[in-house]
């Protein structure tokens, strides 16, 4: 985890790692005492690796609980791991903190971290700690593995592939929008809701065997269902129709939608969702969601894939288009 020559933001940070990271090691890591670690596939699997960051200030508030800020760095990468029907086998960290990092914060961090690597079965393997010089950013570079050949591509939908997004849609949009604009007249318990899903991804692991075995195409809803379909399907020939209507939406996202109906086109263009949105082939389509719902993670479809080149169509309870200042959120 250390890197020879490089200024951290306090002295000790060998004893930083020990005292916090070390214990989250897993196998091959060496108790995160050396510069690299070593991990061999399952016989017969692929690797399958994914990196996202989140920065203070831009994925996440500053002053959000340390131990949730970890959840979700974790949880985001997971989400990935998910969609491409793979099972982690471990991750790497790299923390830059700011100068105003405490040990208190650190230690919050860890307990969070670690809290979520035992429930996913994700040890840590290593990685780095610096000083950012600015905002905090904590990187994580997931690794997981799947069947060899298995992997499911983002750009592999078919037309006549019916469309299924996992849980629910716009909580988390919907909770950042309130948590900017409070709403004083929605029930607190609805509120509360919607804040943790913003907090606190849930990663859809238990789907992965799910999406492998019937899926043509999937990816994690991370910024936005309408913009990430569309990615899904951006030069593939492909485009889609969908029914706003179908959408799965959590009772909290239904109550705050029912006070300001604006807030619909938030929870379907907003970012943090990490649900799993999968074209599957209409044969396989009984049997999928069977299954989903058997690993406890129910799917909702909500429209198909069609040959065309246009962006894909949402369409509301009358059938008329909706259209939408953006179609997803953007880190540029």
């Amino acid at each position: 985890m250390p890197h020879a020559g490089e200024e951290t933001a306090r002295s000790g940070e060998e004893a930083l790692i020990a005292r916090y990271f070390a214990p989250l090691a897993g196998p091959g890591a060496d108790g995160l005492r050396d510069d690299a670690a070593s991990l061999t596939p399952s016989p017969g699997h692929d690797l399958v690796v994914t990196a996202d960051a989140v920065v203070a200030g831009v994925h996440y508030f500053p002053d959000d609980p340390p131990g949730s800020i970890a959840v979700k760095a974790l949880g985001v990468n997971l989400s990935d791991l998910a969609a491409k029907g793979a099972t982690p086998r471990g991750f790497l960290l790299t923390l830059a903190l700011p100068d105003d990092w405490t040990e208190d914060w650190l230690a919050a961090f860890a307990e969070g971290l670690g809290a979520s690597s035992r429930e996913h079965g994700c040890p840590l393997l290593g990685g780095d700690t610096v000083r950012s010089g600015g905002p905090a950013l904590i990187g994580v570079t997931a690794i997981g593995e799947v069947p060899t050949g298995t992997i499911v591509r983002r750009q592999a939908a078919r037309a006549g592939d019916r469309l299924c997004v996992s849980g629910t849609i716009g909580d988390a949009a919907v909770g950042l929008a309130l948590r900017h604009a409070p709403d004083a007249g929605l029930d607190p318990v609805h509120g509360a809701a919607l804040q943790d899903r913003y907090l606190h991804p849930r990663p859809r692991l238990a789907l992965a065997s799910v999406v492998r075995a019937h899926a043509h195409a999937a990816m994690d809803v991370s910024d936005g269902l309408v913009g990430d379909l569309t990615k899904m399907l951006f030069g593939t020939g492909l485009t889609a129709r969908i029914e706003a209507a179908r959408v799965p939406l959590s009772p909290a996202a239904r109550a705050a939608i029912t006070r300001d109906p604006a807030r619909l086109a938030t929870a379907l263009t907003g970012g943090d969702d990490y649900e799993i949105l999968c074209a599957v082939p209409q044969a396989a389509l009984a049997a999928f969601l069977a299954e989903a719902e058997r690993v406890g993670v129910p799917m909702a479809e909500i429209g198909v894939v069609e040959a065309g080149e246009a962006p894909p169509l949402v369409v509301d309870a009358a059938g008329e288009a909706m259209v939408f200042g953006t179609g997803s959120f953007s880190h540029f």
